[in-house]
């Protein structure tokens, strides 16, 4: 079967680099905007399997993308481990009660609050395009971790930061749980069909060297060793946003099958310091995307230029913004593709 993202990401590089962007199912369609008004809110669009099916399509049908991403969210995970989430209108996704205050071992787990994810994926992978890649995902524990201890996201994860230098031993609980969950999960989703798994973690570039290895690559390499013993075939994308120089360690010592890149990596610097056949991911500015024009097709042409000796999926270094023009996403598309 001829699934060229997929053969990329297990390092078969391709005369035309695949193409998907991150959060390309969002507000940015017109038609998901009109299924999440008639929903009524995120989360019971993320856990109703039909309407979410219908929002990891969207993209697919309106752009012809090469791999197709689960329409969910990272915090599903705390969800499962007992803590409440909602996502209030402007002010983000919540979750209760805070860890800051409050001990993980008065969470009761609810793990079956991920069937609808997994009944999801299983509507989605008899709908995809023969050569679609599907691709699920969860968060890496660090960033999942941010949102347990404060309740919200932040700026900076100050109050996070803190909280693992005050109690480490606390700390490292709530990551082992988040780790033992995702393994779980990601296991789950693959057996209901996707075929490549994403770890985001958004939140990696706030940590010190130190905490970095101890928070950001332990527990992902814990996860991909999980993923590889139980699920040999299911290929793995690590996404560390913000982590620059730390990069190439990250690279060597979590086992995943590809890097993403985010925008501020210079191509060029990934190429030569990345290990020399690992495929890379990205990583073109949003904000170049909103702008469109010369400086849109500058952008592409430079990483084009620069990761061509590798196997390369072309995406984004973040995800799309909700204020992207679609006609920029048509060129971008046409460009990529020659």
């Amino acid at each position: 079967m001829n699934k060229p993202l997929l053969a990329t990401l297990k390092g078969v590089a391709q005369p035309v680099p695949p193409l998907w962007l991150m959060r390309q199912a969002g507000r940015y369609l017109p038609e998901y905007r009109a299924l999440r008004a008639e929903k009524g809110g995120f989360l019971a669009l993320a856990t109703d399997p039909d309407a979410a099916a219908e929002v990891t399509l969207q993209p697919i049908r309106r752009f012809g993308f090469d791999g197709a991403i689960l329409f969910s969210d990272i915090l599903m995970v705390p969800w499962a481990l007992g803590q409440d989430l909602s996502f209030g209108a402007g002010e983000g996704p919540r979750l209760e009660p805070p860890l800051v205050d409050h001990a993980l071992a008065a969470l009761e787990r609810v793990p079956e609050r991920l069937e609808p994810v997994y009944a999801t994926v299983r509507r989605v992978a008899g709908l995809l395009p023969s050569t679609t890649t599907f691709l699920g995902f969860a968060g890496s524990p660090w960033t999942v971790a941010t949102y347990m201890v404060a309740g919200r996201g932040s700026k900076d994860q100050g109050e996070t930061r803190r909280f693992a230098y005050n109690d480490p031993v606390a700390f490292q609980a709530i990551v082992d749980a988040i780790v033992a969950m995702t393994i779980d999960y990601l296991v789950a989703q693959a057996d209901a069909g996707v075929e490549a798994v994403q770890l985001f973690d958004s939140w990696a570039g706030s940590l010190s060297p130190a905490q970095f290895e101890r928070w950001v690559i332990a527990p992902n390499a814990a996860i991909v060793a999980a993923l590889k013993a139980r699920r040999p075939g299911l290929v793995v994308i690590g996404f560390p946003k913000g982590a620059g120089g730390k990069l190439p360690a990250y690279a060597r010592e979590t086992g995943v099958d590809a890097l993403g890149l985010d925008e501020t990596v210079d191509p060029v610097w990934a190429h030569a310091n990345l290990p020399p056949d690992m495929p890379v991911q990205g990583n073109l500015d949003p904000l170049a995307l909103i702008a469109g024009g010369e400086e849109l097709d500058a952008g592409i042409d430079r990483i084009l230029a620069a990761l061509g000796e590798r196997p390369h999926v072309f995406n984004l270094g973040h995800g799309i913004d909700q204020h992207t023009p679609i006609a920029h996403v048509e060129r971008l598309i046409a460009r990529v593709r020659g």
